[in-house]
């Protein structure tokens, strides 16, 4: 079904195409039409509608036909029309909308239509006596517009602290549209004819047809409106951001389709607006063949290139010209989605808007939508046809592309009436040809590219010289900011400049400014156009790691159900670091008060104390084989602590200020200091193990502008990812020692950085009480979360967070929604340590109130 909403088709409605895009409906009369014939004098009743540039006259017997006339020719109509009431204030009407119907200058005729309105609506105020319920206390009123496909609706607004309320001046649709605050489950701010002044009100989470457009005459009135709903929905609705949509995409959590959908609506495409209805690519290529071969890359358009660009010889010509053309230099002279593309695609379910386009008549039958085939060929060869697709082409309702109204189209060349869209070879009807092509839109191909077109249409080959290269350049009008309207000092430069940006088409918002990152594609063999090795895993691993996975992703389905088993108070300073033997019979500690504590889970007590010096230790990990436990301190050093000994095995004085954390991997030591460097060691774990001095040799120095406070690995050990006390997160090869991204995203201290276990993204966490997600291919920070307090540790299986705040409370977050599910009551001070087993269903924490807490998951 098409996005615009379709309600039960009346005369009425059809009356009301015959307006001309962006005229104003003003009110409605009862009327007697007089009509004198050679037999007798007629009067017909019905219902004279007086417009901005026109009255239409709709006779209340259908068979009589609906009458417009132009104000430019109503002096012949005038002497025909008997008023049943009111007929002064009427007649005064339409004399002054006549006279601005004679000016010469179409600046003069908007301006005194617009004078006539705005004194409409000085006149009027909204009805309280409209409220639903008496004890509704208004919070603001103002003037604004409906906006819907055919009608611009001017009134009022008016919100409550219950409901929002739209008054037309016209009762058309209905005298009073009323929406419930509590009912609300999005709003957004939108762009109307490229400038702020648009609001869009959903009822439903996941229906893109909203319940109100409201265009407003001041921004600081949309702004207002937007933010006492915000205010009022903000403990139930959930805010949405394009980043935070990326990331349920990325993991498959959204549809293709689903994501196009949202990035539409976030990138102010609706569908009571035509210049910005929803805009979907051409996926398929093959219009041709029986069979459609999904496995095959040449059945499926290059996602990289626009339209314009699919063609290499139509592209030559095209580039050609953008070369010798003067500034302002554009490649197409044609945007790929407009109201006129909308409706060719339409036609056939919503006539009147193709006649409102079109003053009241259809396209030659020859340029309509008549042949799938034939349309994708033209976008390919035609000089000017760069049209993408419209959502309904991967939809469900298929009545788009049959002619259920039996419309007279007109007759093609050949003599041929225009019926139905002739479908592929390989679709066995219209409702296989929808089916086939969400098929393909979710397809292996289609999901591993998808990211290319939506850098095209809504990231950063959008504008600027990444379009140049991308060969992406449309005409200025299409973009914000691209044609400064309010800037133009003629009127009628002015509203021409406003017409013809409404009807050639608007770029979307751009929503990304850096390379949209891949979507996790499942583990099997890629049909990507460039060739890639797959390597076969082993049976038996893999079963082991696909159990391993399902205990993993069961326990962090039920991590809210962790419960606190027990409480131990083994240190005088905040506990800084937790390493754990792997049977878990012994639980090593490191704290601010200088000491490394061994407790034993067996006897449930404290069995050693070792201090190394008299400054606090920051971390301590477990080294393979459970020989020996590592501890950093604030005094440069790196201890290593014999388990079997008991006793200090060695020391790394490796650094020129404090070292805030380690990682190992493969026998080597990463260390972080406050010197503002990471360093790489080779060790020996093995001589370690064997009480033997180790032979400690510098292999890499990543160099950092501020104080390194955390680090960590990937599972593989290939990339290291650091925060630093100034906010930024760095990632890093390991085997070639390059920095591959750094981002500032914390405006204060980062706490803790880890990699989630698909090593595809990175979660932060610092004392601006932000957790922010990268993404590691692209370096793009794709979802901030603002939680109530500071985080200080946490473990995170990609999607799901359990964190440690500093209220010592451990809390559960959901990325996907951004929503804390759940908190946990647990430490009294900061939870400062972390540590959770391989299964995940045994957790410690360590807390600045001086405990270790057990935690277990009851499920």
């Amino acid at each position: 079904m098409a996005f615009i909403k379709r309600k039960e088709r009346s005369k009425e409605r059809f009356s009301l195409l015959l307006l001309d895009l962006e005229e104003y409906y003003f009110e409605q009369h009862t009327v007697y039409h007089v009509t004198t014939s050679s037999a007798k004098k007629r009067k017909i009743r019905g219902s004279l509608k007086v417009c901005s540039k026109s009255i239409i006259f709709e006779p209340e017997d259908h068979v009589e036909p609906i009458l417009k006339v132009c104000f430019c020719a109503l002096y012949t109509f005038l002497f025909h029309l008997e008023v049943s009431s009111k007929t002064e204030d009427v007649v005064q009407t339409l004399l002054q909308l006549h006279r601005a119907s004679c000016l010469d200058k179409l600046g003069d005729q908007t301006a005194m239509i617009a004078a006539n309105l705005q004194s409409r609506l000085a006149r009027t105020s909204f009805d309280k006596n409209s409220f639903q319920n008496v004890s509704e206390i208004p919070h603001m009123e103002c003037e604004a517009e409906m906006v819907t496909p055919l009608v611009t609706n001017p009134g009022h607004v008016c919100i409550t602290d219950q409901s929002l309320y739209f008054q037309p001046l016209n009762g058309y649709p209905e005298q009073v549209v009323r929406i419930e605050l509590h009912r609300v489950k999005q709003i957004y701010k939108r762009r109307h004819g490229l400038r702020p002044l648009g609001l869009e009100v959903f009822c439903t989470e996941n229906d893109f047809c909203s319940d109100i457009y409201l265009k407003f005459y001041k921004t600081s009135d949309r702004n207002d409106l937007y933010y006492y709903i915000a205010t009022f929905l903000e403990n139930h609705m959930v805010e949405h951001t394009a980043e935070s949509y990326m990331l349920q995409w990325q993991r498959g959590h959204l549809s293709n389709y689903q994501y196009l959908l949202h990035l539409n609506n976030l990138a102010d495409r609706s569908g009571n607006d035509l210049s910005q209805y929803p805009v979907f690519p051409w996926i398929i290529a093959d219009y041709n063949s029986t069979e459609l071969d999904m496995m095959n890359p040449a059945t499926f358009r290059d996602l990289s290139k626009p339209v314009g660009a699919l063609n290499k010889e139509r592209l030559e010509r095209l580039l050609s010209r953008y070369r010798d053309m003067p500034d302002p230099r554009f490649m197409y002279g044609s945007h790929y989605s407009s109201p006129g593309y909308v409706l060719f695609y339409l036609v056939r379910v919503a006539p009147e808007h193709m006649l409102c386009l079109q003053n009241g008549r259809y396209d030659n039958a020859d340029r309509m939508f008549n042949s799938i085939g034939e349309t994708w060929k033209n976008c390919l060869e035609g000089a000017t046809d760069f049209k993408e697709l419209i959502p309904d082409f991967y939809g469900n309702d298929p009545s788009f592309l049959l002619n259920c109204l039996s419309l007279d189209l007109g007759k093609r060349q050949g003599g041929s009436s225009v019926q139905d869209v002739v479908l592929p070879p390989w679709a066995a009807d219209a409702s296989d040809f929808l089916q086939k092509s969400q098929k393909a839109l979710e397809s292996q191909y289609v999901s591993e590219h998808l990211h290319e077109w939506i850098d095209l249409v809504f990231g950063f080959k959008q504008k600027g010289s990444e379009a140049v290269a991308a060969h992406n350049v449309f005409h200025p009008l299409t973009y914000e900011g691209g044609i400064d309207c309010d800037s133009i000092e003629d009127p009628n430069e002015k509203i021409a400049m406003l017409i013809q940006i409404l009807e050639f088409g608007q770029t979307p918002t751009q929503l990304f400014t850096t390379p949209h990152p891949q979507r996790i594609t499942p583990r099997f063999q890629s049909i990507s156009r460039t060739p890639s090795v797959n390597t076969p895993l082993n049976d038996e691993d893999s079963s082991f790691e696909d159990l391993t996975e399902e205990t993993r992703r069961l326990a962090w389905n039920n991590i809210a159900k962790l419960k606190l088993m027990s409480t131990h108070k083994i240190h005088k300073e905040a506990v800084t670091g937790i390493a754990v033997t792997r049977t878990a019979s012994s639980v090593f500690t490191t704290s601010q008060d200088s000491t490394l504590k061994m407790f034993s889970r067996e006897s449930n007590g404290l069995q050693r104390s070792m201090s190394f010096s008299n400054m606090a230790l920051s971390s301590c990990l477990m080294l393979p084989e459970d020989k020996a436990v590592v501890c950093s301190s604030w005094d440069n050093n790196v201890y290593f602590y014999s388990i079997p000994f008991g006793r200090r095995q060695d020391t790394l004085m490796g650094h020129d200020d404090a070292i805030s954390k380690m990682c190992w991997k493969d026998n080597q030591l990463y260390t972080a200091s406050w010197d503002s460097t990471v360093k790489v060691w080779q060790c020996d774990s093995a001589d370690i193990a064997n009480n033997k001095r180790c032979q400690f040799q510098l292999l890499a120095e990543f160099e950092h502008e501020a104080g390194v406070n955390t680090i960590n690995l990937n599972p593989a050990g290939t990339l290291l990812v650091s925060g630093t006390k100034d906010g930024t997160v760095t990632i890093w090869d390991t085997s070639s020692s390059v920095q591959l991204h750094q981002v500032h995203c914390h405006s204060g201290k980062i706490h803790d950085v880890a990699f989630s276990p698909d090593s595809r993204h990175i979660l932060s966490v610092g004392e601006d009480s932000c957790l922010k997600v990268i993404d590691v291919q692209t370096g793009m920070m794709i979802s901030s979360v603002q939680a109530d307090e500071e985080q200080r540790c946490f473990c995170w299986d990609g999607n799901t967070v359990l964190s440690g705040g500093q209220s010592g409370h451990l809390q559960v977050l959901d990325l996907l929604s951004n929503k804390v599910t759940t908190r946990i009551p647990g430490h009294s001070g900061a939870v400062t340590a972390m540590w959770m087993n391989e299964q995940c269903s045994t957790v410690i924490t360590g807390g600045e109130d001086k405990q270790i807490i057990f935690w277990k998951l009851d499920c």
